[in-house]
């Protein structure tokens, strides 16, 4: 049996994954992600960046730099196996 806990707090944090593309008349494509947190953006991209040629540069966001918040398998055992009395 799971006990409510006041103290603690959850997040729910959504966000929209994006891949914005710009074609320039020279025929180069600017592309750019947002919405996807840590290193996984590049394997998003891969397979497009692969198709579409050369990259020439690249540069990393903050959400790039960020990690994603995990609560451990531990931490959620123990909040359920309080006593209820």
């Amino acid at each position: 049996m799971s006990v409510w806990n006041p103290t603690t707090v959850h997040h729910l944090a959504l966000s929209m994954e994006t891949l914005e593309f710009i074609i320039h008349p020279d025929g180069r494509v600017q592309e750019k992600v947002t919405g996807i947190v840590g290193s996984s953006c590049t394997e998003v991209t891969a397979a497009i960046e692969a198709e579409l040629g050369i990259v020439l540069t690249q540069e990393s966001t903050s959400e790039y730099f960020a990690q994603r918040q995990h609560q451990s398998d531990t931490a959620a055992m123990q909040v359920s196996s309080f006593s209820n009395w």
